[in-house]
């Protein structure tokens, strides 16, 4: 055996070198392969590939919009968090260039804007426009009391992914990328021991059958050693009571919360976004329903001595139209005030907070499932890719 060693040691020494590269290479291929391609390649349904993330996105953006519902995002914490009075001073040159305009038209509409003296118009829109802060903490206390029905948190985390698939890509990727460097190195340390034990093999047997043998167990092994110490174990423990040892992922808590917080607030929880579903989702009708009541009752308020002048059905009429024109100043409204709402909001900071909160179980479905489902076919592409790389060494060798 040692003479054969000396004889042919560099073939002997290129054995865990090679195998260390099977077990690099059958990791980036399984990294690769988890993200990419985003479309299907090949002839559907089966002969082809599509990216594991992509293709398992539907069931992957369900599971990160039941988390943001039950465990990071109240709607009722995060709404309660505006102040009326600065969201009327935010909002306050859009309101007040919405109330001369509406005003002017209602009452160009009763008939009324015409008759009355300069001085008359002006006292009107002044008295209208005064109104305005005390419209808008209405109008907040009911939305604060109704958000729940109002805003369907999970439809905007689920549309907002489903407009860009690549947005969830991106957020898996950016949260698990030292993740995926671990798996790679992985594939280098443990394919490096075990060609050690391939060489010792081979030097006593000199079977063919060794090295694709090995090739395949160090791409099965190390991809599925590697994908586990991702994950497990979720907590800290020490290993023959020395090494410490816990799931990369779980290791990195508080860095994911940050990065996954970063994402969320930035692409899915904008205020954008939630004015948007606000405005269109399920509750958009309870929502205008709700300003054309707060708005008939300013008008009853401030503008109630017109009344004996326009009758009760003129005077409905306009507090009807006054109504309408305010629910279709509401999307461009709203937006006017998205600097200070994002500040008030504070999405990135209450999601990474309560990130931190979740259990181990909770947090690891963050990444989880983007592994389960197909995790075995990642595993059996890097051991057919070890194979075929064995079986090439046993080619060289022997010729």
């Amino acid at each position: 055996m040692w003479t054969e060693f000396a004889e042919h040691w560099q073939v002997y020494l290129s054995m865990p070198v090679v195998a260390a590269v099977i077990g690099y290479l059958t990791k980036r291929a399984a990294i690769e392969m988890m993200f990419r391609p985003v479309d299907f390649v090949g002839v559907p349904p089966y002969l082809g590939w599509q990216g594991v993330v992509p293709r398992n996105s539907e069931r992957m953006i369900a599971v990160a919009a039941d988390l943001l519902t039950a465990k990071l995002v109240d709607p009722r914490e995060i709404v309660q968090r505006l102040d009326p009075a600065r969201l009327a001073a935010e909002l306050e040159l859009p309101l007040l260039l919405a109330a001369d305009e509406t005003t002017r038209e209602v009452l160009t509409r009763q008939g009324l804007w015409q008759n009355l003296p300069p001085l008359g118009q002006e006292l009107v829109i002044k008295r209208v426009q005064a109104s305005i802060p005390d419209l808008v903490a209405r109008v907040m206390a009911e939305l604060s009391g109704n958000i729940k029905d109002i805003l369907d948190i999970k439809s905007v985390a689920v549309n907002a992914l489903h407009r860009d698939k690549r947005l969830l890509l991106k957020l898996i990727r950016d949260i698990s990328r030292p993740e995926m460097a671990f798996i790679a190195r992985c594939g280098v340390y443990f394919g490096l021991f075990l060609g050690l034990v391939q060489t010792v093999v081979w030097a006593l047997t000199k079977a063919p059958l060794v090295m694709p043998v090995f090739g395949a167990a160090v791409g099965w092994f190390t991809d599925w050693l590697a994908i586990k110490l991702v994950f497990f174990p979720r907590e800290r423990r020490k290993v023959l009571g020395v090494l410490p040892l816990q799931g990369v992922f779980q290791r990195r808590r508080d860095e994911v919360a940050k990065q996954y917080a970063t994402v969320i607030a930035r692409e899915v929880m904008t205020v954008p976004n939630l004015v948007n579903a606000i405005l269109t989702g399920p509750g958009a009708e309870r929502l205008q329903a709700m300003v054309r009541e707060t708005v008939e009752q300013a008008v009853e308020e401030q503008a109630g001595l017109a009344r004996p002048l326009l009758g009760p059905s003129r005077f409905t009429a306009l507090k009807k139209k006054a109504a309408e024109q305010a629910v279709r100043y509401l999307p461009t409204t709203m937006l006017t005030a998205e600097t200070y709402a994002t500040e008030a909001l504070d999405i990135r900071d209450t999601i990474a907070t309560k990130m931190r909160r979740l259990s181990r179980v909770e947090y690891e479905g963050l990444l989880r499932p983007a592994f389960r489902q197909d995790e075995w076919k990642l595993i059996a592409v890097g051991a057919a890719i070890g194979a075929l790389i064995g079986e090439l060494q046993v080619l060289l060798l022997l010729h």
